[in-house]
C-alpha cells in the first residue's frame, strides 16, 4: 500500500511539475498498478491494491467534493447567464455523450443510447479540470471566471442527477 500511494503521489507530483493536472498522473500510475501486476501477492492470499486504498478513497472522495463546493458561489447560480450556461452545457454534454455512444458501440446487441446516457455525467473530473481553469490566468487575464466555474459545477449536478433516471427509464424502471 506504501509503494503503491507513493509511486500515485510522485506520479501526481511529476504532472503538476509539468504543468499538468496532478490527476493525469495518478490515473497513469493507476494504468501502471493494475492489479495484474499484482496477482503473485494476492495468489499468496494477500489483500489487492485495490482493495487496500479503498477506505482510503473512500475516506478523501468526500472531502475533495467538500473542497470543490466550497468554491463555488452559489449566488451566482441566480444570474441568469450562468444559469443558462450551465444548462446549456449540460444539454451539449449529454447530447455529447448519447452521439458519441452511437458512434463508439458499432457491436450488435449493443443499447448505444445507454451507453451514451451513461457517459453522460461529468462528475469529479470536470471538477478538477473546473479547479484547475479557475486557478490558471493567461497574460494576467483568468482562464475561467467564477461565473463559467459556477456554470460548470451546475453542469456537473446536472449530468449526475439525470443520469440515473435516464438509465432506468431505458431500462424499463428495472
Amino acid at each position: 500500500l506504501a509503494t503503491g500511494l507513493s509511486f500515485c503521489f510522485l506520479l501526481a507530483w511529476l504532472s503538476a511539475w509539468f504543468g499538468l493536472a496532478p490527476i493525469i498522473g495518478a490515473f497513469a500510475a493507476g494504468l501502471i498498478l493494475e492489479e495484474t501486476h499484482f496477482r503473485e501477492f494476492v495468489g499468496r492470499g494477500e489483500k489487492s491494491l485495490e482493495h487496500l486504498v479503498h477506505p482510503i478513497a473512500g475516506f478523501l472522495a468526500p472531502v475533495f467534493f467538500v473542497q470543490m463546493g466550497m468554491l463555488t458561489d452559489l449566488s451566482r447560480l441566480l444570474d441568469a447567464r450562468v444559469a443558462l450556461l450551465g444548462v446549456a452545457l449540460s444539454v451539449a454534454g449529454i447530447a455529447g455523450k448519447v452521439a458519441a455512444g452511437y458512434a463508439i458501440s458499432k457491436r450488435e446487441g449493443v443499447d448505444r443510447l445507454a451507453v451514451g446516457i451513461g457517459m453522460a455525467p461529468r462528475g469529479e473530473v470536470g471538477l478538477i479540470f473546473a479547479n484547475v481553469g479557475l486557478g490558471l490566468s493567461v497574460a494576467g487575464t483568468p482562464v475561467l471566471d467564477e461565473g463559467a466555474y459556477s456554470a460548470i459545477v451546475l453542469m456537473v449536478i446536472l449530468t449526475t442527477l439525470a443520469t440515473p433516471p435516464a438509465l432506468k427509464a431505458r431500462f424499463g424502471g428495472a
